[in-house]
């Protein structure tokens, strides 16, 4: 219990520190949450394993090499965008939408046989104690995977705002642009110094650091922490856990049950 609740102290002066940072480095004179903006694949669902097969063998098929540590590092790019770069780079020519989609729908077939991807644990709880001081939920994700972006409606009813959920198609410029967090910021209804991101991935924390946002990365993959903190997160943490318990301490509600 000692260790516990060390551990959530030092996460409380860390993330106070982080946000003292964040408004100084963005010249806010303010930061007061109001949305938070998850990413889906590696976030809500433990998907990224299944993605990372999918595009190894799609890709070997098409006579590409791609390893399964590029698929992380290529994580929330959009799938035309993540192979005109790839197939593009080694077959030294430029991949036509067309040909990039043709591709895709290959990865998406071979991703859908696969087992079906498990929630993040912990993140369901983090997302309860999220609704209850009244803040909004919304899912920004560079997939375009019908079948687990038609999984967020139900697994997350009640918690996740359908109205605030933005997609592959729904923006030109995919992660690691901003344009993804401002669409997202925009469909919410909120500014920069009132959007939280959660997001697992180097090009999603790039995307949202860009959209100026105050950007929280849970490493739930096997890429290094530090790799998370070069492209900008204003925190990393190790698991959904120990973020919620230090929300929990930064904006405390009356009905916040941290131990969740």
């Amino acid at each position: 219990m000692h260790q516990t609740i060390k551990r959530v102290y030092l996460h409380y002066i860390i993330m106070t520190e982080a946000i003292e940072r964040y408004i100084r480095r963005n010249s806010f004179t303010e930061f007061t949450p109001k949305a938070v903006l998850f990413d889906m694949d590696g976030v809500l669902y433990n998907s990224m394993p299944n993605h990372a097969k999918a595009w190894v063998k799609c890709m070997t098929d098409c006579g590409v090499t791609m390893s399964e540590e590029e698929a992380y590092m290529c994580e929330g790019m959009r799938g035309v965008e993540t192979i005109q770069l790839i197939a593009g780079r080694q077959w030294k020519r430029e991949i036509t939408t067309e040909e990039a989609e043709s591709i895709y729908r290959r990865k998406s077939e071979i991703y859908s046989k696969l087992p079906e991807a498990e929630l993040i644990n912990g993140v369901y709880n983090l997302q309860k104690s999220i609704v209850k001081r009244g803040w909004t939920i919304g899912v920004v994700t560079g997939s375009g995977q019908k079948s687990l972006l038609q999984r967020i409606e139900n697994d997350f009813e009640g918690l996740v705002s359908p109205d605030v959920l933005v997609c592959a198609k729904d923006v030109k410029h995919g992660k690691p642009a901003p344009d993804p967090y401002i669409k997202g910021m925009e469909k919410a209804g909120t500014r920069p110094w009132e959007t939280i991101v959660i997001e697992n991935a180097p090009l999603g924390v790039r995307a949202a650091v860009a959209a100026h946002c105050f950007t929280i990365a849970v490493n739930t993959g096997p890429l290094p922490h530090s790799i998370l903190e070069q492209e900008g997160a204003d925190m990393v943490f190790p698991s959904m856990d120990t973020l919620n318990e230090s929300l929990a301490r930064i904006f405390p509600s009356d009905v916040d049950n941290p131990s969740c």
